[in-house]
C-alpha cells in the first residue's frame, strides 16, 4: 500500500476524486465560517499574526484591589460607565464582554444591570467591587485610541495570548497560502466528487479568523493526499491532513487543537469523510502557559511532521480484520456492542448500499456507523457513535 499518494486520482482539472460520503462529517469550522463577518476574516497568517500581536503589544495585564477600584458614571451619557483603577493614568471603559465578567466577578446580574441607567448600574457595581470576597480581579486593557477593559478574570487566570497559538501555526505552516504544505483548504465539487485543492483564498474562502474575543485557524495538507485502501470502483480511497486550533486571550473559550484526516471540505466549510479525529483543550487555569509551551505546542509540530504511516496501517488493520461472514455473524456483531436491532438493520444495509455487499470488515462496520451518526440530529448521539466508531478501529490497530 503506498503510503504517499501525490498524483494519485488527479482528473484533467487537478483536482482528486474523493468519497465524501464516508467517515464522519464535522461541522465545527462550517460554523465559525457562517458567523464571522468581513471584518474577522484574513487572507493569511500574516496578515493575522500583525493584528493579534499589535493589539498585544497595546495591552497590559494587572491584579487590581477591588476595593480600590472607583466606578465612574457619565452625567452626560447615560449609557457611558468606566473604571478609575488604582495607578492608571485614565479611566477604561469596559466593552460587552469585560463588564459581563465584571458583573459575574461581583456575582450581579449583568443582563439587569445593562438595563439600568450608567448611574445606578455605577452604585450596585461600585458595592458589589467594595464587599468582593477574593479582594482582587485581574485585568486586561488595550489602549487604542482609548483604553479599553478588554478582560476582568479571577487572579489565577492563566492567560495564553492569541498570537502565540497564530504564531505557533506559523512556525509549521508560514503564511498559510501554500508557502508550506499547510494552507487555507480547497473545495469539494459535490457533483463530480472531485476536491479541488487550488481555490484562490477571499473573503469567502479564508478559514483564518479574529475577533476581539478570540482567534481560530483551520488548515490542510491538501496537496499531498495519501492512499488508504480502495474504494468499491477500484479506485484509491484519499485522504488529506489537517487541523484546526482556536483560543481566546480575554476568557471567552479555551485554547484547543484538533486534528485529523479528511477526505474533503466543501464550499460551506464542512469537514467530509473525517477520520481519527483528536482533541486536545486547556483551561486557562494558573499554570495554562506552561501547558501551552509543553504539550499543545509540541503536539501541533508533531503532527505537522508526523508520517501518516500508523494512519494508513490502522485503516489496513481494519479492512482486512474479518468479523462476520453471515447474517447472524453481523447482526451479534452489532447487538452486542449495544447497538438496537433497528440500527443495526441500518448500519448493514448501509453497508450493502455503498459497498456492493454486507459488512464483513471491522472497517465495513465502521463506515456503516458513522453514517448512521451524521443522520443523527443531536449531538450527544452523533457523538456517541462516533466514539464507538472510533473505539473499533483503535482495537483493530
Amino acid at each position: 500500500m503506498n503510503m504517499q499518494v501525490l498524483d494519485a486520482g488527479r482528473d484533467a482539472s487537478g483536482g482528486y476524486k474523493v468519497d465524501a460520503t464516508r467517515g464522519e462529517r464535522v461541522g465545527r469550522v462550517s460554523s465559525e465560517w457562517f458567523s464571522r463577518p468581513d471584518d474577522e476574516r484574513f487572507l493569511s497568517l500574516g496578515e493575522l499574526a500583525a493584528m493579534v500581536r499589535g493589539r498585544a503589544d497595546h495591552s497590559r495585564s494587572r491584579l487590581v484591589e477591588t476595593s480600590r477600584i472607583h466606578v465612574e458614571a457619565s452625567r452626560s451619557n447615560a449609557e457611558r460607565l468606566a473604571l478609575v483603577l488604582p495607578g492608571a493614568d485614565a479611566p477604561v471603559e469596559p466593552n460587552h464582554w469585560s463588564f459581563g465578567q465584571l458583573a459575574a466577578q461581583i456575582g450581579a446580574p449583568a443582563a439587569y444591570l445593562r438595563q439600568l441607567p450608567a448611574a445606578l448600574a455605577g452604585i450596585n457595581l461600585q458595592y458589589g467591587l467594595t464587599s468582593h470576597r477574593s479582594e482582587q480581579i485581574k485585568t486586561f486593557e488595550t489602549a487604542n485610541g482609548r483604553v479599553e477593559l478588554r478582560a476582568v478574570t479571577g487572579p489565577d487566570y492563566g492567560r495564553i495570548y492569541d498570537h502565540e497559538l497564530v504564531e505557533a501555526v506559523q512556525r509549521i505552516a508560514g503564511n498559510g497560502t501554500g508557502d508550506t504544505r499547510w494552507k487555507v483548504p480547497g473545495v469539494l465539487d459535490w457533483s463530480t466528487g472531485v476536491y479541488n485543492p487550488r481555490v484562490d483564498i477571499t473573503k469567502d474562502t479564508t478559514t483564518l479568523y479574529a475577533s476581539d474575543r478570540d482567534v481560530f485557524l483551520f488548515l490542510v495538507d491538501d496537496l499531498n493526499p495519501i492512499e488508504a485502501g480502495r474504494l468499491p470502483d477500484g479506485s484509491p480511497d484519499l485522504y488529506f491532513r489537517g487541523f484546526y486550533c482556536w483560543n481566546s486571550e480575554v476568557g471567552a473559550k479555551t485554547l484547543g487543537i484538533a486534528s485529523f484526516y479528511l477526505r474533503a471540505v466543501c464550499q460551506n466549510r464542512n469537514l467530509w469523510g473525517v477520520e481519527d479525529f483528536q482533541e486536545i483543550t486547556i483551561r486557562h487555569s494558573k499554570y495554562a502557559a506552561s501547558r501551552f509551551a509543553h504539550e499543545a505546542a509540541p503536539a501541533l509540530t508533531r503532527f505537522a511532521n508526523s508520517s501518516p504511516m500508523p494512519f494508513v496501517n490502522g485503516i489496513k488493520a481494519a479492512r482486512e480484520k474479518i468479523v462476520a461472514r453471515t447474517d447472524e455473524d453481523r447482526s451479534d456483531f452489532l447487538r452486542n456492542r449495544g447497538f438496537s436491532k433497528a440500527e443495526t438493520a441500518r448500519i448493514i444495509d448501509t453497508v450493502l448500499a455503498e459497498e456492493g455487499r454486507k459488512p464483513e470488515s471491522i472497517f465495513d462496520f465502521v463506515q456503516g456507523i458513522t453514517a448512521l451518526a451524521r443522520d443523527k440530529p443531536h449531538q450527544d448521539a452523533r457523538l456517541d457513535l462516533e466514539g464507538r466508531a472510533k473505539k473499533l478501529l483503535d482495537r483493530a490497530a
